[in-house]
């Protein structure tokens, strides 16, 4: 679609529509920016973006706004279901996501990465990789920064690297990546999503439009429960930390191709089979990209993993303090308990997200003699596991991490892994983590 001079409405405020919107300027359109936020919450960003001949509307007026448009796109961050939506919907005009309409003006190739888990670290990883192979590449996209922001370089790269969720999926029509990443597939989003079922048949869309010039890497565990071999168009190879039989796979520390070793975990600066698994999944794309395993090894090896993620923030009477805030869903805090080898002294909880934690309460009672609940999830979470495991309510996180602190022993290891995510309490998993590091620091 050709912008200049149509009238295009952006649904949503965030970063990724505030992005659209700044790129929509550029293409000569004429933007509306709705969100259903407060007004004296966006006036801010109001007072920025209006002096660029954007409009925005707020509110109860945005949720009711009778105009029609020529298009509208959308914020992965906004509900298909949210009245702000609904009333866009009943006018019966097109409208497209952010992934989508960025694709539309991109001048490269994109490496998509999705999964429940590890998109972000993976999507470092590649970009890494990519970049001092001599393979110029950004990384954007639900790891921020959006696409739009940064889609009118893609004419000068060999590669876009783009980390995808299920919301930035849900409204693409052409969008299709020439090597798509699928990391795993676990409960969350329940809160968005209906059922599982219709979880993963968004995330499934980011292999929708490939073909078989195109190309795929797989977790072994998803298929064929999950992910249908058959279905796919794409040349496929698998990979898998805990099963035999994929591309890749792990040996006494070691990730082989087809029975050949590539990379050692220990030459690297990651911990666990998840980051195995994310290391695989980067070897996989470089591997379509027909670079060297010896090539692909030192920048895998030399990446520092992000804060958040399993990050030892401090040691305090012989107990480390390990901050894992960015485990917002139950197969993070899973891979995040396997990983440690010493007893845990658990904090765990957060927002309900609408799933359960009884899954894991073998784990929970194998790994953990004690554990600290905060945020809505805590009761429930206590009833799932209270049988097995000592556990007791904190009413906030600086009393999550006192009482943590009393029951751990030298040699143990406090690990702060929600499993859900932060808003009930935070701004987000980094503040979350940011407020959890200080709260040790301070001990310290």
């Amino acid at each position: 679609m050709q912008y200049k001079n149509k009238q295009i409405a952006v649904l949503g405020f965030g970063s990724s529509g505030e992005a659209a919107a700044l790129l929509l300027a550029e293409e000569g359109a004429m933007i509306t920016i709705l969100d259903s936020a407060d007004l004296k919450k966006l006036r801010s960003k109001i007072e920025k973006i209006t002096p660029l001949g954007i409009s925005v509307l707020a509110a109860f007026d945005a949720d009711t706004d009778p105009r029609t448009y020529d298009r509208g796109i959308l914020s992965p961050g906004i509900d298909p279901s949210a009245p702000l939506v609904r009333n866009f919907l009943r006018k019966r005009i097109e409208m497209i996501g952010e992934l989508e309409f960025s694709w539309e003006l991109c001048h490269c190739p994109v490496v998509a990465i999705t999964g429940t888990n590890g998109k972000t670290t993976t999507t470092e990883l590649v970009a890494r990789m990519l970049n001092e192979c001599g393979v110029k590449t950004l990384a954007a996209g639900n790891i921020g920064p959006a696409f739009a922001s940064v889609v009118k370089k893609s004419g000068s790269l060999d590669v876009m690297t783009l980390e995808v969720s299920s919301f930035q999926l849900e409204e693409i029509r052409t969008f299709r990546p020439h090597i798509a990443v699928w990391l795993n597939f676990t409960p969350d989003h329940l809160d968005r999503y209906s059922n599982m079922e219709s979880y993963r048949r968004a995330k499934l869309r980011v292999f929708e439009n490939q073909t078989g010039e195109d190309r795929a890497v797989v977790n072994l565990a998803g298929i064929p429960s999950v992910v249908d071999p058959e279905s796919l168009r794409a040349q496929v190879i698998t990979f898998s930390a805990v099963r035999q039989g994929g591309d890749f796979d792990l040996r006494d520390g070691v990730i082989h191709f087809r029975g050949e070793p590539v990379l050692a975990m220990s030459a690297t600066k990651l911990r666990g089979v998840h980051n195995a698994e994310n290391l695989m999944a980067a070897l996989g794309v470089g591997y379509w990209m027909d670079l060297g395993f010896e090539q692909m090894a030192a920048p895998l090896a030399a990446y520092t993993p992000l804060p958040h993620r399993c990050e030892l923030v401090g040691a305090v009477d012989g107990v480390d303090y390990v901050n894992d805030s960015k485990a917002t869903n139950i197969d993070a805090l899973e891979k995040a308990l396997i990983s440690e080898t010493r007893p845990v002294v658990l904090i765990a909880g957060g927002k309900d997200k609408g799933f359960e934690f009884e899954s894991i309460t073998d784990l929970i009672a194998r790994k953990a003699h004690y554990a600290v609940l905060i945020g809505e999830m805590s009761g429930r979470i206590a009833a799932s596991w209270g049988s097995r495991v000592p556990c007791e309510r904190a009413a906030s996180l600086e009393d999550a991490v006192r009482r943590a602190r009393s029951h751990a022993r030298p040699g143990d290891v406090v690990l702060f892994s929600p499993g859900t995510s932060s808003f009930d309490m935070f701004k987000n998993y980094a503040d979350r983590g940011d407020q959890f590091r200080a709260l040790v620091q301070s001990l310290v």
